[in-house]
């Protein structure tokens, strides 16, 4: 006779016997209690995965891909090929979307050659700033051979939105953006590019504000200028007739250009490009922002680099104009690049400044990466000093800390409500921004932005004494029996001891009566 096992037995006790029901019964709740228990942490498991899996972008190889072909040019003729570089780095952005950025090449080059340079993949150097951010890196070839040499047709006086290059590279954007393995934030997209790559990276961001949060131009010819036109600017061209050209191709997204940044460099040695284009492509993009700006303090960067920043009323910094000292018709590397063909690795590195300041000062992104509500309030000036400044500000409820910026450039961070800025020049005014770092919302906006200035190289002394006094001790002179302030020639009264005043010296041997200011 066979027997039926009940469910709960925990081992046979003999051939053909089920524990009793006893041990049954007491093994049942044993076993319960380990099932639920067991039960428990897969649950809790399987939840730390999930929110894991919220935040986690998945892995890309970390190297470039092979070379792509993504559309047919109905218009230039060929097919739009290219590469792309899928890091295997985490995003730097809490919410883990990754940044997209559209690099162009220039005229005579390619991709491949000169973007990403396949023997080294240096070229333009953004393999180590994709690595860095965790953002991915398009790198097109110009379809067709365009004005014969293999540029981007930047000077389409009527480019459309889904017809030729702009057509095929917007296209390539958002197909980017919609294919969820990338994990792409639509509010960090960004495109950069030389030369007709450059005149190209203007075209895109007037024609799809709503898409480009952010523009990089380098060394390129502004809209409604012609091929003929790009060693010089045509009489009566201004940034405002390339912000009326871009205004007229943005149609019904003009409105988006008030959360749109940009920023153009060139080299004071560039004999192909004007560099004059460079200062009207920011002033146009400026106009089209809206509002009033401040220029900022000109920055040095490393490489030769000089940099203009310029912010609203808003006391966001929204342009940027890069003068490269030195540097001829090219791609600005920096070390790390290729530098040969138009690409420059002798100077500064572009792809390092620039994607810093689309992060730094991205409109868009502050709900969708995950940035905290709350900018610091009551920035004020604590004092200064011939080379420093001292700043204050009011707490942010869950900061960590603060970052503290310098006419629109990170200076440094702060775990208390002050911070003190060095190494200043003597006289000189600064704009300074600060933000909130919460450990899980990540960077607030900047604050609004104040101006302090620097003490001059001569400081204010004040001395009371007599008349006779100030006399004697070479602050002021007599004139027939009467003193006298040096410097100002204030009459002081007669010349004895019994006449008082106070005397400031408010530069080298020019004294004032009173106190200093």
């Amino acid at each position: 006779m066979s027997l039926k096992c009940e469910p709960a037995c925990c081992r046979p006790l003999g051939s053909g016997h089920c524990c009793d029901s006893k041990k049954s019964k007491k093994g049942d709740t044993m076993l319960r209690k380990r099932w639920r228990y067991f039960a428990t942490g897969l649950v809790t498991l399987a939840t730390m995965l999930g929110a894991f899996s919220l935040h986690a972008a998945t892995a890309g190889p970390g190297a470039w891909s092979s070379e792509q072909t993504w559309a047919s040019d109905a218009v230039n003729g060929g097919n739009l090929t290219g590469y792309f570089y899928w890091p295997a780095s985490q995003p730097s952005t809490p919410n883990g979307k990754r940044a997209l950025v559209l690099v162009l090449h220039g005229c005579l080059q390619t991709a491949s050659g000169d973007v990403i340079n396949n023997a080294s993949g240096t070229g333009f150097n953004w393999k180590s700033i994709g690595d860095q951010y965790g953002a991915v890196i398009l790198a097109p070839n110009a379809s067709g051979n365009v004005y014969f040499k293999h540029c981007w047709d930047y000077a389409n006086a009527s480019p459309s939105r889904t017809a030729g290059h702009v057509g095929v590279l917007l296209d390539l954007v958002n197909r980017f953006v919609a294919n969820a393995q990338y994990a792409i934030d639509p509010n960090q997209v960004y495109v950069a590019g030389l030369s007709s790559g450059g005149g190209m990276s203007m075209v895109l961001g007037c024609i799809a504000p709503d898409i480009f949060a952010g523009v990089g131009i380098n060394a390129g010819p502004t809209p409604g200028t012609t091929t003929a036109q790009i060693g010089f600017v045509p009489s009566g061209y201004t940034a405002t007739t390339a912000g009326n050209k871009c205004k007229q191709w943005a149609g019904s997204n003009v409105g988006k250009f008030t959360s749109q940044i940009a920023g153009a460099v060139w080299g004071t040695s560039d004999y192909t490009v004007a560099p004059a284009y460079g200062p009207i492509a920011a002033s146009a993009f400026r106009q089209l922002y809206g509002g009033s700006f401040t220029q900022g303090s000109k920055v040095s960067i490393a490489g030769g680099g000089t940099n203009t920043p310029y912010i609203d009323s808003n006391g966001k910094v929204r342009t940027h104009e890069i003068s490269v000292a030195g540097m001829a018709h090219a791609w600005p590397a920096g070390t790390g690049g290729n530098n040969t063909n138009y690409v420059d690795a002798t100077h500064i590195n572009y792809p390092d400044f620039v994607m810093d300041f689309w992060v730094k000062n991205n409109l868009r992104a502050g709900s969708g990466s995950g940035q905290a509500g709350s900018s610091p309030t009551g920035l004020a000036v604590a004092g200064t000093t011939l080379n420093t400044i001292s700043l204050s500000w009011n707490a942010v409820t869950n900061a960590n800390s603060y970052n503290l910026y310098r006419n629109g450039t990170k200076v440094g961070s702060s775990t208390s409500t002050s911070y003190t800025d060095l190494d200043l020049i003597a006289g000189t005014t600064y704009s300074y921004t600060v933000t909130a770092i919460d450990g899980t919302a990540g960077e607030s906006q900047q604050s609004a932005a104040i101006s302090a200035t620097t003490k001059t190289s001569f400081s204010c002394t004040a001395t009371t004494g007599t008349n006779y006094a100030h006399v004697q001790a070479g602050r002021a002179h007599d004139v027939g029996g009467g003193a006298y302030a040096n410097g100002s020639n204030q009459s002081m009264g007669l010349n004895n001891l019994f006449y008082i005043n106070t005397l400031a010296e408010t530069a080298a041997g020019y004294y004032v009566i009173g106190n200093c200011p």
